[in-house]
């Protein structure tokens, strides 16, 4: 039996729900369609962050910001790589749809002091564009719907169970006096949070992109939207040159589902799929090196697209980030902030340093491509600490050794996850670096801690740096000497946390051909679409803004509506690109 609904929506990460909920606020009929068991998507592991300029609470917080300072500062990151049209109808609506996030119940709150990922460029600011979820009531879907919903990363919760938000993450890496107590009152409110605690031993407290995707759960639940799992998409119905639905598999046969009005591909990357990483990533790739949920982003709809003539665009280009193995989970962790922290250091097999460590993470994977191609064996690479950062930080599954020491790890871990000796020369042969290299760079840091300056790479320089640094080390947050005994390492791969193309789309989000033109009836957002950032990523939240932000604006088109550009004055003026 054919369903008929007035908008297919493919994916249920953050983009594919708000799309829905937005195109169920317009009157429209909606069904989505999910491929995995469980809702959320790569969206429901994230921080939950998005990059909105201009945003409703920068003035709460005594931020200013402008449509044009945001534009001239994307345009120069995008470095030509997307359209002027794109970058403005995302800087103008993002303030929108945020607000509209916080009328359906998922409020956001700006973070005054998370600056941009490229300060020195032209229109970055040193924070409050980038926005995180307010705390999330879980029994707001009841023990039940949280189970339907993807859980997050273990590297984004407490002892493995507990929430914590960007606020009280930053607080408590910077050693914060207060971090202490707030680390005291989430364990306290967890255990003792009963009845909950007898329905499920996950969080009623949700935050990150748990917040994010619950949120909008409820509210597609309120709306009382369909939502199909474990259908994965098949194919794109195609009549006289335009998309009329999809087929889906679902309960062991095919169903072909027609839409009246349009089909949203919203169904994340192709991460997760080798031979598609093999045709278009750099080398060496390995899916196994993603930090996103096995079995989805396998670029099912990316192919679905271009079988019906969409144009792809940025496809040797990912949302790269650092990562590292840890036995028995199901994923990669990214290592996003650790970094950041005094008293580490990142080499390569030479053991030299080869990047400013504290970098954003994708040019810290571009960073380790490039000396691997050099000849210098960084992939992997390796990032070494000493005692006394082991003592005070946290890194990858590590909690301090303050509060877990060596003796209290699993005893598996030594030499898979870390490796650990008494001097450097010992764990340089233990890792397989040079140990003359490795001892000279650590020296080189410690000359670099005393006087405050980098010279190799500026770490510690900027603003965008010093906020995961330790303001209590001085005169540079993010340099301290890696000198007291026992001496630690981790391997980092260049991973990532998606891919960035995809199906080419215009300013309202419709798929566009090879010419240029769109393919009727055929919407794309999300990692399914190529980036409106291009081959950079501006700030933190780059990808789930945009997500749903053309997510908003394909409805806004889909019900006749479209949302009209305002500062065309803007298009085609030059600006500085992006260093």
């Amino acid at each position: 039996m054919e369903q008929q609904v007035d908008v297919v929506v493919v994916g249920s990460g953050a983009g594919a729900l708000l799309t829905a909920v937005r195109a169920a606020d317009e009157g429209l009929k909606v069904l989505v369609v999910e491929k995995a068991a469980l809702v959320g998507g790569t969206s429901a592991t994230s921080g939950g962050g998005i990059w909105i300029p201009d945003n409703h609470d920068m003035p709460r917080a005594g931020l200013r910001d402008s449509v044009e300072t945001a534009f001239r500062y994307v345009k120069a990151c995008a470095r030509g790589l997307s359209s002027d049209e794109r970058i403005l109808a995302y800087v103008e609506s993002a303030r929108h749809m945020a607000r509209y996030l916080a009328d359906i119940g998922v409020p956001y709150r700006c973070v005054p002091r998370y600056a941009d990922y490229y300060p020195g460029v032209p229109g970055a600011l040193p924070g409050g564009r980038t926005m995180d979820p307010l705390d999330f009531n879980a029994r707001r879907l009841g023990a039940q719907g949280l189970q339907q919903m993807r859980p997050t990363n273990p590297g984004q919760l407490i002892f493995g169970r507990m929430h914590i938000n960007a606020f009280e993450a930053q607080s408590m890496l910077a050693r914060e006096f207060k971090s202490r107590f707030t680390l005291l009152g989430i364990m306290a409110r967890y255990f003792l949070d009963y009845p909950w605690r007898w329905q499920t031993r996950r969080d009623r407290r949700l935050t990150g992109g748990q917040a994010l995707v619950g949120g909008l759960l409820a509210a597609l639940r309120q709306r009382d939207i369909p939502l199909w799992l474990e259908s994965p998409l098949q194919s794109l119905l195609l009549e006289d040159g335009q998309v009329a639905g999809v087929t889906v598999q679902r309960e062991g046969r095919l169903q072909r589902v027609r839409a009246a009005r349009a089909v949203v591909l919203a169904a994340g990357g192709f991460e997760r799929n080798q031979a598609m990483r093999e045709q278009y990533l750099p080398k060496p790739t390995d899916q196994a090196w993603t930090a996103t949920p096995p079995g989805g982003n396998t670029g099912d709809a990316i192919r679905a697209g271009a079988t019906a003539g969409a144009a792809l665009h940025l496809m040797s280009h990912t949302w790269g980030a650092p990562t590292l193995e840890v036995p028995k989970e199901d994923r990669f962790r990214a290592v996003f902030v650790e970094r950041s922290l005094p008293g580490c250091m990142v080499v390569n097999r030479l053991g030299r340093r080869f990047v400013n460590e504290s970098c954003p993470y994708p040019e810290f994977q571009q960073a380790m491509f490039a000396s691997h191609e050099r000849g210098e064996g960084a992939v992997p690479a390796w990032i070494v600490f000493d005692a006394d950062f082991r003592a005070r930080y946290p890194i990858g599954p590590l909690m301090p050794a303050s509060a877990v020491p060596d003796a209290k790890l699993r005893r598996s871990w030594l030499g898979t996850v870390y490796w650990k000796d008494d001097t450097l020369q010992g764990l340089a042969r233990q890792i397989g670096v040079d140990p003359q290299g490795l001892v000279a760079s650590a020296q080189r840091m410690g000359e670099f801690a005393r006087s405050g300056v980098d010279p190799d790479f500026g770490r510690g320089a900027n603003v965008f740096d010093r906020y995961y640094g330790d303001a209590h080390v001085k005169p540079n947050p993010n340099l301290a000497p890696i000198a007291k005994a026992p001496f630690y390492a981790m391997k980092l791969h260049p991973g990532d946390i998606g891919t960035k193309g995809g199906l080419l789309t215009d300013h309202d989000a419709r798929v566009l051909d090879a010419g240029g033109r769109p393919i009727e009836g055929l919407y794309c957002i999300g990692n399914n679409a190529a980036s409106v950032m291009g081959p950079s990523y501006p700030g933190a939240g780059s990808t789930l803004g945009p997500a749903m932000t053309f997510g908003f604006r394909a409805v806004a088109r889909i019900v006749g509506k479209p949302v009209a550009l305002e500062r065309t004055d803007l298009l085609r003026q030059p600006v500085a690109e992006a260093a």
